[in-house]
């Protein structure tokens, strides 16, 4: 797919929080369709017909532009995340609702979850970075939830809370791996979301 623009704004009018704006959705529309190693900056910039100098007038590099984006994904993930742990009434629905939405999250957008798993968590920079901050944030409503559960006799308090949250998130990710990089079917996202809840409550209800 070629990098015509998207559409005909000239940044240089525009307030500074809408360019980000416009910059940001150019790139991520270039990442999700090139990948990481073949979307390039001039690319991004002409989608939204400006000069390549003025995507650098807001974004040091290439790589940059990519952990914003994926910054944007993981906040709006924080916040659907959240609402869905208001509307759960057990620990057990909270622990449904926190795996459907990783699931949908796969199922949805494939492409930045390569991106994320690929260009961004083997890296050296990972470690105490913005994007990691917020994956524990994310990862940690689910650990949240765990802890309820023991408080209140649902789940079993002689198991640590960061090995069943590291089991629930690599079991859905190793589950996906197929999906993700295109061998495998669509995911079943209600009936995977209510397989693997069950799956994991069975193993830590109170004996």
């Amino acid at each position: 797919m070629s990098d015509g623009p998207v559409q005909r704004q000239h940044a240089a009018r525009m307030p500074r929080a809408e360019r980000v704006e416009t910059i940001l959705e150019a790139a991520r529309a270039a990442f999700t369709e090139k990948g990481f190693d073949a979307t390039t900056v001039a690319g991004i910039a002409t989608r939204i017909d400006v000069v390549e100098g003025t995507i650098y007038k807001y974004f040091d590099s290439k790589r940059d532009l990519l952990l914003a984006v994926l910054a944007r994904w993981y906040e709006a993930l924080l916040a659907s995340g959240r609402t869905a742990l208001r509307e759960a009434d057990t620990p057990r629905a909270g622990l449904l609702a926190l795996v459907r939405l990783h699931l949908q999250a796969i199922h949805d957008d494939p492409p930045l979850c390569r991106l994320m798993f690929r260009e961004v968590r083997g890296e050296r920079d990972y470690e105490g970075s913005v994007l990691h901050r917020q994956n524990q944030r994310y990862t940690g409503l689910l650990a949240d939830v765990l802890r309820d559960g023991m408080t209140q006799g649902h789940f079993r308090a002689d198991l640590p809370v960061a090995l069943l949250r590291d089991t629930v998130y690599g079991g859905i990710e190793h589950h996906s791996w197929s999906f993700l990089f295109g061998r495998g079917r669509a995911l079943q996202v209600g009936l995977l979301a209510e397989q693997i809840t069950d799956l994991v409550c069975r193993g830590i209800e109170p004996r």
